[in-house]
């Protein structure tokens, strides 16, 4: 929850071939819940997990903040075969790894069983965030889902915050697959971004002048003792503390590869057309904070299967309709760096299946109980379905 990592470094070949062609890396980053074998609820098994990670995998693969959740993080990727391929990889590892240690790996942003609180992974930062925050994050875990993207620089990754700030709701909606904690439906469709905003830097990027003013936030965050250190600015988008690129973090994690996919290209997309329209001279969209506040709200609240506020016109649209218009409006570079194709499929697929929360809420509809949904979100994860 509080890393800012993209994966490895990117290779010199790669770097030259992006820089050659102007064309944007992206990487993901995804946590998991640790379910046991049989029963729904999460277990502590991360250590048991870890220690059968293959030396190959072990830098992609990192211990969370509770004993029940486990991260990965693709190396950087050009391409989206290729980050396809990374991620299947990694899921596949982690899950077989997880069975090995009588586990399951669960893509899903909360705990949908009701059991014991989980305890800290044993590490000075964690114990560390416990006793200055306390409880404020509940439960067996929240695990979400971060898009890292390159930026040529500092200041232009400012610019892009600056201009992603009404786009995040609808990033926010298509992610959306925690309905479920504790054992019941809690009428949001990502019940982990309500429980999320109880720490203290959690929010939309507020508007920044510089790199400069970015830094003196950071600098004054931590002199207020809201956080340790620049790992625990949780804005809904950053600069990332280790690498060169904006990060997107607000989404829950999801069961689907291929909407994780999605989400990453279009945000390749949208940083990529952000940068053009900066480079011409757009000024950055003026949102007033409580507008962005409550579009925020009501994408945790509906997902995609309800409305969504349009920050242009500040009315309530169908949700659909704004992921549509984002998938228009960054067309272009969707096209420009070979994504165009296999994101017109993987939006469809979304727009038939539903998001996370709408598909988990299907299987409740059936006269499913709460351990089915956890089956399914398991099988989903490992790729079965």
């Amino acid at each position: 929850m509080d890393t800012a990592s993209g994966g490895t470094t990117i290779s010199e070949e790669m770097a030259q071939e992006a820089e050659s062609q102007n064309l944007l890396t992206l990487g993901i980053e995804e946590e998991y819940l640790l379910v046991d074998a049989v029963e729904p609820r999460g277990v502590e098994a991360v250590e048991e997990v870890i220690d059968r990670i293959p030396p190959e995998y072990a830098e992609s693969v990192q211990h969370e903040y509770y004993r029940t959740q486990i991260e990965v993080a693709s190396p950087p990727q050009l391409e989206l075969s290729g980050l396809y391929e990374a991620m299947r990889e990694l899921r596949g590892v982690v899950s077989g790894a997880a069975e090995q240690a009588g586990a399951r790996l669960v893509a899903v942003g909360t705990g949908p069983a009701a059991g014991p609180v989980a305890r800290l992974v044993d590490r000075p930062r964690y114990h560390r965030m416990r006793e200055r925050f306390g409880d404020l994050s509940p439960g067996q875990g929240m695990c979400g889902t971060h898009v890292h993207v390159s930026i040529p620089d500092p200041e232009s990754g400012i610019r892009v915050l600056n201009h992603l700030r009404p786009w995040l709701p609808v990033f926010q909606a298509a992610t959306a697959n925690s309905p479920l904690y504790n054992g019941h439906d809690t009428g949001y469709a990502s019940w982990r971004s309500m429980l999320w905003e109880r720490w203290p830097t959690v929010g939309p990027t507020p508007h920044l002048e510089s790199h400069e003013h970015y830094e003196q936030i950071v600098s004054d965050l931590v002199a207020s003792g809201a956080m340790l250190d620049e790992g625990m600015l949780y804005w809904y988008a950053r600069l990332s503390a280790a690498y060169p690129t904006v990060e997107i973090r607000m989404g829950d994690v999801m069961p689907s590869l291929d909407d994780a996919l999605l989400l990453a290209a279009l945000a390749r997309g949208l940083v990529a057309t952000l940068l053009r329209d900066i480079e011409e001279g757009a000024p950055a969209p003026d949102v007033p904070h409580p507008l962005l506040m409550a579009a925020h709200w009501r994408a945790a609240k509906d997902g995609l299967e309800g409305q969504l506020l349009d920050l242009a016109t500040r009315e309530p649209r169908p949700a659909w309709r704004l992921m549509r218009q984002l998938f228009d409006y960054v067309r272009p570079e969707l096209e420009r760096h070979g994504d165009l194709e296999m994101t017109t499929v993987l939006m469809g697929r979304l727009r038939s299946h539903g998001t996370g929360a709408a598909r988990q809420r299907a299987i409740l509809g059936r006269d499913g109980t709460v351990s089915d949904v956890v089956d399914w979100l398991a099988g989903a994860t490992r790729g079965a379905s």
